[in-house]
């Protein structure tokens, strides 16, 4: 193999990682690596993506010697600005046939350069999620206040625990069961507020609407190998809030303080201005948390936005939970990705921030209350809702996208995509 295949592979291998380390589907992921190798001539090379590592294989028909390499995906952290930055690469590339040297050199600036945003914005951002969610659910600017500090210190403490040693489901734990720990203490104290939104704010940050939504993308892709992964990642994820809210739940009601499921909160179906307010400053402080470009937040608040007005409208149609949170997941699917194809930015730099405001917070919330007062039965009820809407809200942002592949018009001569297969399953 000549020197420039070889480097052609390893910039594929790299551009690769990148993408899936910031958060890209798989599908995207093998879509952009096969680009590039076709653009440096590379025709007959299987690729093989998941959670961790990515493999390519180069057959030659010339009876040369296949060449196989792989590279792994160490760490994961959603970064759309580097995201947008790869993609654009991506296209320079594909588009303008880059030579290879110029194109490594620019992808080993690109991977240096330092975050968008400083670390301290970047929590702030989070914690402000938090704040957000807990007026978007009725909390005043106290229960605004207590979240974003409860917030900030379960972030802390998992930073702290994490250059320990400690596993992420620990931190993710410890830091859901501080949120927790907040409102217990301001229900104790009896303060005249609705301090369960503490709660339902400090576990809206930590809930995985980016995984969830790249978990029913890479499973309607075919991608069933990482969609199951991801499923995993998930399920882990929730167990590990679900323990902390659990475990000092549990606590409280052991030591006596006055918890009763009157004080499980829940967003006011309303299109009043703190609502409202609240689900823009839920997906533009999403956006700034997943590093997304400052040019695009406004588009991530505005998402939130609206996110909610459907939701607020289709369950005023008496649609159950669930449908309405699909519907409002598909509408900001559509007209997200309809917007990403506009910029040619990726269509997650809109559309997860703005699902923030559909996260099941409260319903997990309530369902770990009702098992810790000992009533198992409406407690998994409402577990399974959180669950389904989760679910719900990851299937209508992809419904939204293949609804727009459906009829928007085909630009050229285009491979035939995978997912689109006609199998039955065979």
């Amino acid at each position: 193999m000549t020197e420039q295949a070889n480097r052609a592979i390893s910039l594929s291998l790299r551009v690769g990682e990148l993408l899936l380390a910031s958060g890209e589907a798989t599908e995207n992921v093998t879509g952009a690596m096969r680009a590039i190798l076709r653009t440096y001539g590379l025709r007959h090379v299987e690729t093989d993506v998941n959670l961790s590592a990515i493999t390519l294989s180069h057959v030659p028909d010339d009876g040369r010697p296949a060449v196989t390499a792989e590279r792994r995906v160490r760490r994961r952290q959603p970064d759309y600005d580097r995201l947008v930055a790869l993609q654009t690469l991506v296209g320079e590339i594909t588009r303008h046939k880059l030579p290879v040297g110029m194109a490594q050199e620019r992808l080993r600036g690109m991977s240096r350069r330092p975050s968008v945003y400083p670390g301290w914005l970047v929590v702030t951002g989070l914690a402000s999620v938090s704040s957000s969610a807990a007026m978007l659910n009725g909390g005043g600017p106290a229960v605004a206040g207590a979240a974003f500090v409860a917030t900030v210190l379960g972030d802390r403490t998992g930073v702290w625990l994490a250059r320990r040693g400690v596993a992420e489901f620990f931190q993710l734990a410890v830091a859901a069961l501080i949120g927790t720990l907040i409102a217990v203490l301001m229900i104790w104290r009896e303060m005249p507020v609705p301090a369960s939104a503490v709660v339902v704010g400090a576990v809206v940050a930590l809930l995985p609407g980016r995984p969830l939504v790249a978990c029913v993308q890479d499973g309607i892709a075919g991608e069933y190998v990482t969609a199951t992964a991801r499923l995993t990642e998930v399920v882990f994820i929730v167990a590990a809030v679900v323990s902390g809210i659990g475990a000092m739940l549990a606590l409280a009601v052991k030591v006596g303080v006055p918890i009763t499921v009157d004080d499980t909160p829940t967003a006011p179906l309303s299109l009043a201005v703190p609502q409202v307010a609240g689900a823009f400053g839920l997906g533009l402080t999403f956006a700034v948390a997943l590093r997304v470009p400052p040019r695009h937040l406004l588009a991530g608040g505005l998402g939130g936005g609206l996110v909610w007005i459907c939701y607020v409208m289709a369950v005023r149609w008496d649609l159950p939970k669930v449908m309405a949170a699909m519907l409002a997941a598909a509408v900001i699917g559509l007209l997200g990705n309809a917007w990403a194809r506009r910029v040619r930015v990726p269509p997650m730099v809109f559309v997860i921030p703005a699902i923030g405001p559909l996260l099941p917070g409260s319903a997990l919330y309530r369902g770990m209350l009702k098992l810790s007062l000992g009533d198992l039965s409406a407690g998994m009820r409402n577990l399974v809702e959180a669950l389904s809407i989760a679910l719900g809200i990851g299937t209508g942002v992809i419904l939204g996208a293949e609804a727009l592949r459906a009829v928007r018009r085909r630009e050229g001569v285009r491979r035939i995509r995978p997912a689109s297969r006609s199998t039955r399953g065979y």
